[in-house]
């Protein structure tokens, strides 16, 4: 069987579209008359390829007759050879063989044309050989794999080499993974699309493609998913609106309302990966890694989605950093409750759990966290180190934030304090607090613009983590009587000042010989 080119990883690797391909394309789109998947795409593409090399190959062989050493061959004959690529050559001698061995036969001599020698072959054989095989045993296809069989191997990285090559042909219009003909898509214009931004601002809430659609005078003639993707692809690029639609809906909303936390991700969520040797941390600190589920720790996985539903409800540790930011984390525990689009963020309603009052929150995806809460924070005046349960009631997507209220009370917790030459202190204070907490986590500020600041100060960004952490070590340990300090202690005052998991943190802890550990994931300066 002839080996096809289009069956090789080495055929698709540098795949490139050519003119063909997208007259192909723009074939089969005006065919469809309806958008297409980049997948639909590349399957119809691998499929073109495949039948083009075949017809191709039909082609080639019926230039000549191929050669087989049973044949006998004809001065003038034009003779196909497997074994050099299907080259055409020329018979032009024949004269008996001299090999007592195979019997009688003939030897024939082939001329490749200019550049290439003459050369000499056997015919007339009786003798076995494995070149004797049929035209259809060389274009056999039971053993040829099926281009969605080539999608999902060979040409696995097609749909996205397509969808970046289509997006520089000026004829085909693209959202999210779905294409289409320009020549085929509705005209909008500005003017439907200030209709769109006044409807979105009158409801105060994401809307959806469909709800938009009814209010535009688009032509009736045209499909209905046709429409849709014209006011999607011109929605897009307009730079008013937001894609916030959970799962499989297309909704709508103004960047313009959006908090800044959920267009850009807050300076206190910045982490930059830090290299540290995990085989270093103890069990107990791995432990404790995995209980403060930092959504930047190396270990978050994602419940699989059809566990979702089966998970009622999940607490979560308010970090100085998100209560800065008006955020929650999206960490293993709470990514399965909130949803994923297509868009770069995705709308969810949040419920007070306290008041009932309902309000827009904003899952970022690629930031690792929930925007929204800032005023939520605000309200019910809840610190760093507050624990935050999570519920789902029913099948809205609607889900209740809320915490675990206790008497207000004094307490004595830690104070992150500002000097006059930019440093921080860390002090003990009596506060109110309202709500149930992590002892060794809550932490509060006076001045957190000022503290926001000290993070792009050259004695807190340019420090070393270790060296961080044991400044951060020697204040604390000044608050204690003893000079113990509790490793999640140190994990939240870095925070303060430096993004970072606990990994890294734990890792300077359990490395550093200036620390002694006493147990119960407590330290202490070494003797």
């Amino acid at each position: 069987m002839i080996q096809r080119k289009t069956q090789t990883v080495d055929y698709w690797q540098n795949y490139t579209l050519t003119p063909i391909d997208i007259e192909f394309l723009h074939t089969r789109l005006l065919d469809a008359e309806q958008p297409m998947t980049q997948r639909e795409l590349a399957l119809a593409l691998i499929g073109d390829h495949c039948h083009r090399e075949e017809s191709q190959l039909r082609g080639e062989l019926s230039r000549g007759t191929v050669y087989q050493p049973r044949r006998h061959f004809q001065v003038g004959e034009k003779v196909l050879f497997p074994a050099f690529e299907f080259r055409l050559a020329e018979v032009i001698a024949v004269r008996p063989g001299q090999n007592r061995e195979y019997g009688e036969f003939e030897v024939i001599t082939v001329d490749f044309g200019p550049e290439r020698r003459q050369r000499e072959f056997a015919a007339g054989l009786t003798a076995p050989h494995k070149l004797n095989v049929e035209m259809l045993d060389l274009l056999a296809t039971d053993d040829l794999a099926s281009p969605e069989k080539l999608l999902t191997t060979v040409a696995a990285h097609v749909p996205a080499a397509l969808a970046a090559q289509l997006a520089t042909q000026p004829d085909f219009a693209s959202f999210e993974n779905r294409w289409l003909l320009r020549d085929l898509m509705a005209e909008t214009h500005v003017g439907h699309l200030n209709i769109a931004e006044a409807l979105i601002e009158v409801r105060g809430a994401p809307v959806e493609t469909t709800a938009l659609l009814k209010e535009l005078d688009l032509p009736g003639e045209i499909r209905r998913d046709v429409l849709a993707f014209s006011l999607q692809s011109a929605l897009t690029a307009d730079g008013r609106f937001d894609q916030v639609g959970p799962n499989e809906s297309r909704r709508w909303y103004l960047r313009r309302l959006e908090p800044p936390e959920a267009l850009e991700i807050p300076l206190p969520l910045r982490y930059t990966a830090i290299p540290y040797d995990k085989e270093a941390l103890p069990v107990e600190l791995r432990q404790l890694e995995w209980e403060l589920d930092d959504e930047w720790s190396d270990e978050v996985k994602v419940e699989p989605s059809a566990l979702r539903a089966a998970i009622p409800t999940t607490t979560l540790l308010l970090t100085y950093p998100h209560l800065a930011s008006g955020t929650l984390p999206l960490n293993k525990h709470s990514r399965p409750f909130f949803p994923r689009g297509y868009g770069a963020r995705t709308a969810v309603t949040l419920i007070d759990g306290r008041w009932g009052q309902r309000f827009l929150g904003w899952v970022v995806h690629a930031g690792r966290y929930v925007a929204g809460l800032r005023a939520w924070f605000e309200q019910h005046k809840l610190p760093a180190g507050a624990v935050i349960t999570l519920e789902r009631r029913d099948n809205s997507g609607d889900i209740v934030v809320d915490f675990r209220p206790k008497r207000m009370r004094r307490e004595w917790t830690r104070r992150a304090l500002i000097s006059d030459a930019n440093r921080l202190d860390i002090e003990l204070r009596k506060v109110e607090v309202t709500c149930e907490y992590d002892e060794q986590i809550i932490i509060g500020a006076d001045k957190p613009e000022e503290l926001l600041k000290l993070r792009t100060l050259p004695a807190y960004a340019s420090i070393p983590l270790g060296e961080l952490v044991y400044h951060f070590f020697t204040d604390l340990a000044g608050l204690s009587g003893v000079g113990n300090v509790h490793a999640k202690t140190i994990y939240s005052a870095v925070n303060l000042v430096r993004r970072c998991p606990p990994g890294p943190i734990f890792a300077v802890l359990a490395t550093d010989p200036r620390l002694q550990i006493i147990g119960d994931d407590s330290y202490r300066l070494a003797v």
